[in-house]
């Protein structure tokens, strides 16, 4: 904002009605109302599950109405510094009018990426994998860079970190890495790093020096709330409990605590052994089969309606979506969206990730409103 004026505020006002349009914010004031009152009832927490979810939609809805007055508040602070400054020639008050005004815009967008979120399992909570392509030393390597870069992006978004199995390969890197994430929006946001990431490097494993491509996938499943409901037959399940390695911390060689589920009908395999006891490990893997065969089934529903409809454009799982090349030049860029930045070492090493992310949901709700109008035209 060099020449910034009224006319940016205005803009900004306008920004503003939208996301409080968007987010529902007038029946959110109600609605919490409401959740108080329940929460206050007597017996309200007989039963836990409930109640905590009750707390919880209440949190969220304080959370969405007390970012929009406070965006209320700024832009009436940018608008008054922004009048006298005009009338007394301040200098210093005009310089506050537009600072404010830069940091109403930062809140406006997270408030619109939230705003973006329709399903209510993208406000929830995300469980990620991620699992090395071909390429041996090397995957194994390029899987563990990920893995710490997503740990560090969700320490920058206040998101806490669960990890759940990452056992370390026996040279360099990890077999694997399933690790729960926990806070506002989290799989909302995450989704947009699923599919397949490409490492372009000279490989620090190779005496030549020579450059190597490296692949890994990434998987993003939501944590089902209890009231989903996923069908799964306990006799389709074979279940084995094997000795505990790698990652897991103080304790977890002492017992054959890991677990390993397949589901037989799909083929799907779980892991977990990062949890203190066996039965621990178990639900954990449960939790992510649940949310493995909910994907699945979600897929197979869009698969008959894309049929339908006719070809469109992949983007799921095991397509590339971004390049990260660390040699002869350093750039990420994103495929899907074309958003790219020389600065890997944010990236990779400070977890960087937010124009990515944002990025992603921008143009897949860009995406998603021109696929609607050309529906609409072939109708």
């Amino acid at each position: 904002m060099a020449e910034f004026g009224r006319a940016d505020l205005d803009a900004l006002s306008k920004r503003l009605e939208e996301v409080e349009g968007y987010l529902h914010i007038e029946e959110k004031r109600h609605e919490i109302g409401d959740l108080e009152a329940r929460s206050v009832e007597p017996g309200f927490w007989d039963d836990a599950d409930a109640a905590r979810a009750t707390m919880a939609r209440l949190a969220s809805a304080r959370d969405d109405v007390s970012s929009i007055d406070s965006a209320r508040r700024r832009l009436e602070d940018a608008r008054a510094a922004l009048e006298l400054g005009e009338e007394t020639g301040d200098e210093d008050l005009l310089a506050e009018a537009a600072s404010s005004a830069r940091e109403l815009e930062d809140d406006l967008s997270e408030l619109e990426l939230s705003s973006w979120f329709t399903d209510d399992l993208d406000h929830g909570d995300a469980i990620v994998t991620v699992t090395p392509g071909q390429g041996g030393l090397e995957a194994q390597d390029w899987c563990e860079m990920l893995f710490r870069m997503y740990v560090r992006y969700c320490e920058r978004r206040g998101w806490k970190v669960t990890v759940n199995d990452a056992p370390a390969a026996e040279v360099i890197g990890l077999d694997r890495a399933t690790f729960t994430v926990s806070g506002k929006n989290a799989y909302g946001m995450l989704r947009a790093e699923q599919g397949v990431h490409r490492l372009v490097r000279i490989s620090p494993t190779d005496e030549k020096k020579r450059r190597q491509t490296t692949f890994a996938g990434v998987e993003v499943l939501p944590v089902l709330p209890d009231d989903v409901e996923v069908d799964i037959d306990p006799n389709d399940l074979r279940i084995d409990v094997y000795h505990a390695s790698g990652h897991g911390g103080q304790g977890v060689n002492t017992t054959d605590s890991a677990v390993r589920i397949t589901h037989l009908p799909t083929g799907t395999v779980v892991t977990c052994q990062n949890e203190r006891s066996q039965l621990q490990n178990k639900a954990f893997a449960m939790k992510i089969l649940r949310g493995r065969l909910y994907e699945m089934e979600l897929a197979r529903r869009a698969a008959e309606l894309d049929e339908l409809r006719g070809p469109k454009r992949d983007i799921g799982f095991g397509s590339q979506i971004r390049s990260y090349v660390l040699y002869p030049y350093q750039l990420v860029k994103d495929l899907r969206t074309g958003v790219e930045t020389g600065n890997v070492d944010s990236v990779l090493s400070d977890g960087d990730l937010d124009k990515f992310v944002v990025g992603y949901h921008r143009w897949a709700v860009d995406e998603a409103a021109s696929l609607g109008v050309a529906g609409e035209g072939m109708e």
